[in-house]
């Protein structure tokens, strides 16, 4: 198992993948060991809108990895087989306050009509790249592949464990990733998604600012992710079936088309919660280890500006 890499990467998610990808791209030869395949992590459950405001810590940090990644993903968008998209939506509040002054320099803003607001506060329109999570996955395997890394599926126990593998290893494991540092700050936060037959929609819509119901929708091709909600401390990957009438609901009462739109599946992730993103060296014994985990509801659109500074990290 990765005896000539230089690097391994622990976690097959969009974050693991994204950072392996970056690292193979920079010349160091990198491999991704993961418990399950790319498709079967939390990642896939993913909406996934790239755009929109940025709510995490470090806030600084976090608001250049998402123009990082914005660039990047516009780019993408332009690629018909990555499973990334440019689309139209609308962001939508039940918060007093109005539109956010932020919210004016977002491609494509516009104000929501009172019709458009749909029960809602506040809300605009804006263009956003948003990902097909099984699709997009796939394409980062591929370039993974194709820029010659590889992927092990295995069971990491400790992060010793691929320290004898490679001089370098970064840890982007996602909830587990906090399990392997030992830090108690990560707090898994499930999500529940369903996916029905697209009845026609090219737009999406999310509501911003919920604790733990929020009522969106993703349109991708033939299907539609319909969402959603975070539960703080639920470990349970089973599928709720109250929750997901409750979402069902929530998006009918939004998008009419989708009261009878045939369910397809349910999926349920746990997203890797944390006060702050984790992306730093932390010197140990033998070889170097980085850390990339933590990201909550948004290692997608932080995905490739955290990998990037992953590389640089890796290469000092």
């Amino acid at each position: 198992m990765a005896q000539h890499a230089d690097v391994v990467v622990v976690g097959g998610g969009v974050v693991g993948l994204t950072t392996a990808i970056a690292l193979n791209e920079a010349g160091l030869r990198t491999v991704v060991w993961t418990a399950e395949v790319p498709r079967q992590t939390t990642s896939a459950v993913a909406g996934a809108l790239l755009g929109g405001p940025v709510m995490t810590e470090p806030r600084d940090d976090a608001v250049r990895w998402q123009k990082t990644g914005l660039e990047i993903f516009d780019e993408l968008a332009t690629h018909p087989h990555s499973g990334v998209t440019a689309a139209r939506g609308r962001l939508v509040t039940r918060m007093d306050g109005g539109t956010p002054p932020w919210a004016r320099d977002l491609p494509g803003f516009a104000e929501c009509s009172p019709d458009e607001l749909a029960g809602f506060k506040a809300g605009f329109w804006i263009t956003s790249p948003i990902a097909d999570m099984p699709c997009y996955l796939d394409y980062l395997v591929d370039r993974l592949c194709r820029s010659g890394g590889d992927i092990e599926i295995c069971t990491v126990a400790s992060l010793e464990q691929p320290t004898s593998h490679a001089p370098i290893v970064v840890n982007c494991a996602g909830v587990a990733g906090g399990t392997l540092a030992c830090d108690d700050s990560v707090t898994p936060v499930r999500g529940q998604h369903v996916v029905v037959e697209n009845p026609g929609l090219t737009e999406f819509f999310y509501e911003g600012g919920a604790d733990d119901d929020w009522t969106g929708f993703f349109p991708h091709g033939d299907r539609v992710v319909l969402g959603g909600n975070a539960r703080k401390g639920d470990w349970n990957l089973e599928p709720d079936e109250a929750q997901t009438a409750d979402i069902l609901r929530r998006c009918a009462e939004v998008e009419p088309r989708l009261a009878d739109a045939p369910v397809i599946k349910v999926d349920v992730g746990l997203r890797p919660g944390r006060p702050s993103i984790r992306l730093e060296e932390q010197q140990v014994d033998e070889g170097r280890l980085i850390h990339n985990y933590g990201h909550g509801g948004v290692g997608v659109s932080m995905s490739w500006g955290c990998a990037l500074d992953v590389v640089k990290l890796a290469s000092a």
